[in-house]
């Protein structure tokens, strides 16, 4: 347990109160603040209720547990965010350090005050003497570095960057995946397998999370392409870094591999994270024969391409040019058939689970709609959907919508598709991956407007289905255009700026936009508006111009013979 002394100065004015000068340990012995002798103090806010605190507490915890068994003089002090007693109780017994009493609520909003907290988990590291903060991003430095980052100032952090950057510069596959205690990896047999078996290969490093659908269904294709890139004899293999909390998660994901892994708990994992700047999963990193990085993440190119990415390997110049050949290729031969007829699958449903042959619709505008009803966006353009799919039906039959359910449940899926009068792909249909891969989906709604010769008109129709409703049919490039050219003229004579007293802070400028709320009707508006970024406000055209209007029509009747009134000032000619 680390050791307590100081003078009240430094951090000890920081810590205590008028009426208050000991903290608590989870035994509820009161801590003089005058008697820490810590030289660097974490600050340490959180609380029971925060899932991210839960998963950071048991980190500082080991962090803690290590300095103070090094005998480094560093100490941590817990300012709740708990709303009972009862909480804040079972939360500090997990605790080894101090704490500021959950009764002392003065206090704790004082601290919370003093270093802005916005959110938490929140790690303000201090030095005790002087009170200097060192840094007020403790989290993400004991996430990224550990103990290393000890005692956490600019000069250590620095140091180790430096340190990462050289690193970095002399790369092997043993600095990357081995440490100085393990020059293994395992099979999911529990082989230990050498790094050294690696040498002279392409070496894959896939970030993976048991259960996250977007990573459970990349490594299944992957499998594909790793057993034909091994079938054709390239040096390639694959290393799971697994980022999973518990050991039956990791061996649970790890069983269905063909490849190696880190050992599980290996803090290797966290490290090359922060190394490779991961910025999301799945995450495949591409490490060549000479142990130097080659790309820092292949996954959307095999994604995109699927198991005929295998054909691009290793992703140089020249074989992502085959790809993206391969790739237009296909495009340029697409077919309404194509994209939804797999094997035994050639059909959508109707209602009543009526099925529809997918030759029915060939010849027609066909919208693909990406969508579920656990998504509040989806259920809000829904009605306007229906609205503008009933106004388009009614002039012209050659045009149909297909519904594919991001829904997690049968029953979810059908109350949604009851309020619908289109098509739809059965729930859990194998279809809706590969559509969402062909058509790059990211997010939901999405609209992709499919032509009568089965070519991609557009991967985003629900911009101008919004702007133009039914004129925007039948979504071609030369529709398009001549909305847009509407749009254009649409705006001339109206003034690029002007103020409005709904928001008189600043000035709003005329902007072209997609979908916005107006701020003084609360109707949605889009394609232009009256906005001010900095206070993410907006008003519809009509909404600004009326008050326009009404500010000409007041000045020119209270304006009176041989007066001119501008702004705010009236004045004689």
């Amino acid at each position: 347990m680390a050791e307590l002394t100081t003078a009240d100065a430094g951090v000890a004015t920081i810590l205590a109160t008028a009426g208050r000068d000991f903290l608590l340990r989870n035994s509820g012995d009161q801590v003089k603040i005058s008697s820490i002798e810590a030289s660097t103090v974490a600050i340490y806010f959180s609380a029971s209720w925060c899932p991210p605190c839960r998963r950071f507490t048991p980190k500082l915890i080991e962090a803690y547990n290590e300095l103070v068994s090094q005998g480094k003089s560093f100490e941590v002090v817990f300012v709740s965010s708990d709303r009972e007693l009862e909480a804040f109780n079972n939360y500090f017994a997990k605790m080894p350090w101090l704490a500021v009493p959950f009764s002392d609520s003065e206090g704790l909003a004082g601290l919370k005050k003093r270093f802005k907290v916005r959110g938490i988990p929140h790690l303000v590291i201090l030095d005790a003497k002087s009170g200097e903060v060192y840094t007020k991003d403790g989290v993400e430095l004991v996430d990224d570095y550990g103990i290393e980052a000890y005692p956490f100032t600019t000069e250590k952090i620095n140091e180790l960057k430096e340190q990462e950057k050289a690193a970095k510069d002399n790369q092997t596959i043993h600095s990357v995946l081995g440490t100085p205690t393990r020059d293994y990896l395992i099979s999911n047999k529990g082989d230990k397998v050498p790094i050294s078996d690696l040498e002279g290969k392409y070496v894959g490093l896939c970030f993976v999370v048991n259960g996250y659908g977007p990573v459970v269904q990349f490594t299944s294709l992957l499998t594909k392409i790793y057993e034909k890139l091994k079938e054709v004899g390239e040096k390639f293999e694959v290393v799971a870094v697994s980022l999973d909390g518990d050991e039956e998660s990791f061996s649970e994901s790890f069983a269905a591999m063909p490849w190696l892994a880190i050992p599980h708990g290996d803090k290797v994992c966290e490290k090359l994270a922060r190394y490779f700047e991961l910025r999301g999963l799945p995450t495949l990193v591409l490490i060549g024969p000479d142990g130097k990085t080659l790309n820092n993440d292949v996954a959307e190119i095999i994604d995109e391409h699927g198991t005929d990415a295998w054909e691009g390997f290793p992703f140089s110049a020249e074989k992502l040019e085959i790809l993206a050949e391969k790739a237009k290729a296909k495009a340029e031969s697409q077919t309404l058939e194509s994209l939804l007829v797999t094997g035994d699958l050639d059909f959508v449903l109707g209602k009543d689970e009526a099925k529809v042959p997918v030759s029915e619709l060939v010849g027609k505008t066909v919208l693909l709609y990406f969508s579920a009803k656990w998504c509040p966006p989806c259920r809000a353009f829904l009605p306007k959907l229906v609205d503008e799919y009933n106004k388009i039906k009614e002039k012209h039959n050659d045009f149909e919508i297909i519904f594919i359910s991001s829904d997690r449940d049968q029953s979810s899926y059908e109350e949604f598709f009851s309020g619908m009068p289109w098509l739809a792909l059965p729930l859990g249909d194998e279809r809706k991956q590969q559509l969402g891969k062909i058509f790059k989906i990211r997010g939901i709604p999405s609209l992709v407007a499919i032509g009568p010769d089965g070519k991609t008109l557009t991967k985003d129709a629900k911009t101008p289905l919004m702007a133009h409703g039914a004129d925007a049919f039948p979504f071609t490039e030369e529709k398009l255009q001549e909305l847009e050219k509407k749009i254009e003229e649409m705006a001339k004579g109206w003034p690029e700026k002007l103020k409005h007293g709904l928001h008189e802070e600043h000035e709003l400028v005329l902007t072209r936009c997609s979908t916005y709320g107006c701020d003084a009707c609360s109707e949605a508006g889009n394609s232009w508006s009256y906005s001010c970024k900095e206070c993410d406000f907006d008003l519809h055209p009509e909404c600004a111009l009326r008050e326009e209007e009404k500010k000409g029509e007041e000045s020119a009747e209270a304006a009176p013979a041989g007066y001119v009134c501008e702004g705010d000032v009236c004045r004689k000619v």
